[in-house]
């Protein structure tokens, strides 16, 4: 991934959809070591009020976000060249079907739960399935996939409108209703649904979550259907992101047909969704989930008439099924970067993703209380020489607190702390009383991570000084999630984010806000101060884009200051694919499963 400049430029197109100037919009998983496939919709809008309408792309006379817009942005012409996207509505022409033999596998863990509004790691077959509100293609265009249009003129109050036309799986019309359903459901507290969060910010939604009892409703004050294709959304603050959130990554704003709730075990097993794909049995745990052509969508039809994602328990199996041709896509984590350059060439596909990697502080241990003990642990790491010897050069040395694909990134918040220097390290280390002890450096067990974590750790030890500097893995990922939440870290630890949708904000609340505004990672930085989430809540406040990523630029200025998390790397997205696989396009570092092709 490359360095991002200034990246304020935001253009807007002339339908109303968002643009990155000179990058792609992100979105991403959760905190958690995997990364699963997942796009996402930026803002659309500047100015005195959002309005996001049907629409694909820019042309050369879009008016940029700085430019003092104001009013609601209208339809016009689109630009060639913008990736055609599984939600966008599918001409006469457009609408051909896939062979009837086509078909690809694509290697997966067990996904657990498919509810989107219960999913934690099933982004990739739930995204199959299902077609949010908006869309982004591959080059950072967002348009509006199911929704027509999106529009507000406070950031606190939202009409959506959705296309006529379409229908889920069981034939049964996406309407309003559907969604107010999905998104009730999800956040009604007693479900306990995974993806609760994400609807947090809605009026009614404290109502659905009493901090004791039972609630009293099922149903959020805030939502109120207009029509059968209208419904309007009240936030409980202004939230000029919003418009952001509505997208594939935040499975739980998708709809949900009324089916679903006569039996939500069985939709658990075998989502019904609305999306270019469709289940064609209930999931069995450990086998196959077999996926086919939804005959008719809406959107643009899939390429390919059939997806299997085939559950894997050793990641090295998958990688050397991909070599012998037995498994079509398979992603790969640095551990096997270097040799997958030699042994698939061209077929190792390498994307921008919306990830980034920190080194995490135990700020409860009075030993990294000064910040220049902190700043001297950063700059003690040669992160380009990690690059090369862990993932091959493939990867982007952070120098900011979100990675670039996030709209207004700063090139370099962070500043000289986050550049090698062990002379100045020393000193810096010394300066701030010097170290006391053992470092022990925790991370996840299970996920290829042994040996970034010893790098880190011998150059800690050789650079710093500090004799005893080990590193530990924990037995997997629940035992690290919850010795971090509770505080029992006694050293440095693994820490990192992938954004559900392309703004600062999306990083910024997970890491610096408690609870992260529904969604977030405890620990993941500890530092919450009243500073940053005062600068927060101003940014996210405001309707003008160019205004809330300089609020946003404030905030990193702030967390460099104090340096309570260190900045580590810009992921990279990775996957190999058998000489069967022609194309694998991807949106936000992901594959597009219905957009890929065989030959």
């Amino acid at each position: 991934m490359r360095h991002p400049r200034w990246r304020a430029r935001l253009v807007l197109t002339l339908a109303g959809a968002l643009v990155v100037g000179g990058c792609s919009v992100s979105a991403g998983s959760d905190d958690n070591v995997t990364s699963s496939s997942s796009t996402a919709a930026a803002p659309a809008g500047s100015g005195s009020s959002i309005t996001s309408a049907a629409s694909s792309a820019t042309t050369s006379g879009a008016a940029t976000a700085g430019a003092g817009t104001s009013g609601a942005m209208t339809s016009g012409a689109a630009t060639s060249g913008a990736a055609p996207q599984s939600g966008a509505p599918a001409s006469s022409t457009a609408r051909v079907q896939p062979a009837a033999n086509s078909s690809y596998i694509v290697s997966e863990s067990e996904p657990g739960d498919l509810n989107p509004g219960k999913q934690i790691t099933a982004y990739d077959q739930v995204m199959a399935l299902y077609t949010s509100l908006t869309n982004v293609s591959t080059d950072g265009v967002v348009s509006m996939a199911q929704a027509e249009s999106v529009t507000s003129t406070d950031a606190t109050n939202f009409t959506i409108k959705i296309k006529s036309g379409w229908t889920f799986h069981n034939g049964e019309p996406v309407t309003a209703q559907s969604y107010v359903d999905g998104w009730n459901a999800t956040a009604y507290g007693p479900n306990a649904w995974a993806n609760t969060g994400q609807l947090a910010k809605i009026a009614g939604y404290a109502d659905l979550n009493p901090t004791t009892g039972t609630p009293k409703t099922k149903t959020m004050s805030g939502l109120k259907v207009l029509d059968a294709n209208t419904f309007t959304v009240k936030l409980i603050s202004p939230d000029g992101q919003f418009p952001l959130q509505l997208s594939q990554a935040q499975t739980g704003l998708f709809p949900m047909p009324k089916a679903a709730s006569k039996d939500l075990d069985a939709y658990n097993k075998q989502p019904i969704g609305d999306g270019a794909y469709m289940m064609t049995a209930p999931h069995k745990e450990n086998e196959d989930i077999v996926l086919t052509a939804y005959p008719n969508y809406a959107g643009t039809p899939a390429k390919t008439a059939k997806v299997t994602f085939r559950n894997y328990t050793d990641p090295a199996t998958a990688y050397n099924d991909a070599l012998a041709g037995n498994i079509d896509v398979v992603g790969i984590g640095a551990a096997k970067a270097t040799s997958a350059q030699k042994d698939f060439g061209d077929r190792l596909h390498v994307n921008d993703a919306p990830g980034i990697a920190f080194l995490g502080l135990p700020l409860w241990d009075r030993r990294y209380s000064n910040v220049k003990v902190r700043q001297a642990i950063s700059m003690a790491i040669d992160r380009d020489a990690v690059n090369k010897v862990i993932y091959a050069g493939l990867y982007t040395p952070a120098t900011s607190f979100t990675p670039p694909t996030e709209p207004g990134t700063p090139a370099n918040a962070c500043g000289e702390v986050c550049t090698y220097d062990p002379a100045k390290a020393k000193q810096l280390l010394a300066e701030g009383g010097g170290w006391t002890g053992a470092m022990v450096i925790t991370y996840p067990g299970g996920f290829g991570l042994d040996e970034l974590y010893k790098a880190y750790a011998n150059q800690i030890k050789r650079n710093l000084g500090i004799a005893d500097v080990t590193t530990k893995a924990t037995t997997d990922f629940a035992e690290f999630a919850q010795l971090r939440a509770d505080s029992k870290l006694g050293g440095p630890y693994f820490s990192r984010w992938g954004a559900l949708y392309p703004s600062q904000q999306n990083t910024l609340n997970a890491f610096f806000i408690k609870g992260g505004g529904g969604g977030g990672c405890t620990n993941c930085a500890a530092y919450y101060t009243d500073e940053v989430k005062n600068l927060l809540d101003s940014a996210n406040a405001q309707v003008d884009q160019t205004k809330a990523i300089a609020g946003y630029v404030k905030v990193q200025t702030v967390i460099a200051r104090d340096l309570p998390i260190i900045p580590m790397f810009y992921e990279k997205y990775m996957f190999v694919t058998s000489p069967k696989i022609t194309s694998l396009p991807a949106s936000q570092g992901s594959p597009v499963w219905s957009e890929v092709t065989v030959g």
